[in-house]
């Protein structure tokens, strides 16, 4: 995938390789985090390589147990290079513009809600599905997929008719259509869930996270005027009231007590 820019002669290949702080940051930490994991397998074999996976890992059953830490660790182990290259690749290549129109911190704020809020998602679809605990609860769940769906779909709302050129093919889509492509796909895949090695329940949490998150201030705009809406009926009700109550009355004297 790659990505086109408008211009005043139509649209461009975006040859920018540049990495954003944050972004730059998050790639580091996992490939350290991976490099770690391999030397373990090296040094420890299997043992050293599960050793991660279930305590740093998302396992369902364990977070429920006490492994609260684990919807946010999970973030930065990969099942080897080319998840993680394929991860970091498209993080840097959607990642970058919103990181430069929101700042770094708000990029990380939004991008670790995404994730924890989609390993959190997964952890309750896994237990009900599971409520045992000897099946789907046990398997652990590894990668920054979610957190960079929530990307995708930030992408998608900021820059909707960004162009996204599908290599190898030579077809360029705006990035709204291609995101919500990738929802349906995700979607899909979670009908045949087990069928493979995807956690395609976390890709649809982080969009759902990343979405009810960005939208959050509407929601509670909503409220507030629902609430002020209720007050100003129920002063105008009560003004009805006093009036009926009061509409028989003859009208009071002039105070005398008046100056000027």
């Amino acid at each position: 995938m790659g990505r086109y820019s408008s211009s005043s002669t139509g649209f461009q290949f975006d040859w920018d390789w540049s990495i954003t702080p944050a972004i730059k940051v998050i790639v580091i930490a996992c490939a350290a985090v991976l490099l770690a994991q391999e030397l373990s397998r090296v040094l420890f074999h299997a043992p050293g390589w599960n050793f991660w996976l279930l305590y740093l890992g998302l396992v369902p059953a364990y977070v429920v147990h006490g492994f609260i830490w684990q919807p946010f660790t999970y973030l930065f182990l990969h099942d080897g290079i080319w998840h993680l290259l394929i991860n970091m690749f498209v993080l840097w290549m959607f990642g970058r513009d919103v990181e430069r129109a929101w700042g770094a911190k708000r990029f990380y704020i939004y991008y670790f809600v995404c994730g924890i809020g989609a390993g959190l998602i997964n952890v309750i679809v896994k237990i009900i599905m599971d409520p045992n605990a000897a099946g789907p609860a046990l398997v652990p769940t590894i990668g920054a997929s979610g957190a960079i769906f929530g990307v995708l779909l930030a992408a998608a709302l900021l820059f909707p008719h960004q162009r996204v050129l599908l290599i190898p093919f030579p077809v360029a889509i705006p990035m709204w259509v291609f995101v919500f492509i990738m929802g349906v796909i995700e979607f899909f895949g979670t009908l045949g869930m087990g069928s493979d090695n995807v956690s395609h329940i976390c890709h649809l949490g982080g969009m759902l996270v990343g979405y009810l998150y960005l939208r959050r201030g509407s929601y509670l705009y909503a409220y507030r005027n629902r609430y002020s809406d209720w007050k100003r009926r129920r002063l105008m009700s009560r003004f009805e009231v006093y009036k009926r109550r009061h509409r028989n009355e003859p009208p009071r004297p002039p105070d005398d007590n008046w100056v000027n």
